[in-house]
């Protein structure tokens, strides 16, 4: 069995719902609770790649656990969400890598899900 688990992150921050807030803030305590004995990886993709701009705010609920995620978790942001939901600035000045593996017609590249299974990743969306 795999201990690679990859954590990807869907929802909307500009909803300012309690549902995204409770997505993202699970999809980080995922993310660090699987990284303690294992490697774990977090992909913002969709609306998602809008978090790490938001998630960088200190004054943000969730910043304290995105900044400890952020130190033993490989955090990646699909590159062609992040276009197509303007995150793009907000991903660069989080230092935010972006991948973009996936083709897809009409895209830039997005993240491959797929690529993610091929490399022994469980994959998790919140």
């Amino acid at each position: 069995m795999s201990n690679k688990t990859a954590v990807v992150v869907l929802s909307d921050p500009s909803t300012g719902s309690e549902e995204a807030l409770g997505r993202v803030f699970n999809a980080l305590a995922s993310a660090w609770e699987f990284a303690q004995g294992g490697e774990a990886l977090v992909l913002f993709q969709g609306a998602g790649t809008r978090w790490p701009a938001v998630l960088a705010t200190p004054e943000h609920p969730a910043h304290e656990l995105y900044t400890a995620v952020r130190e033993q978790v490989a955090t990646v942001a699909s590159a062609g969400c992040a276009t197509v939901f303007g995150a793009t600035e907000g991903v660069e000045g989080e230092d935010v890598k972006q991948v973009g593996q996936n083709q897809a017609p009409g895209t830039t590249g997005v993240a491959s899900i797929a690529e993610l299974v091929r490399s022994g990743y469980h994959v998790l969306t919140f």
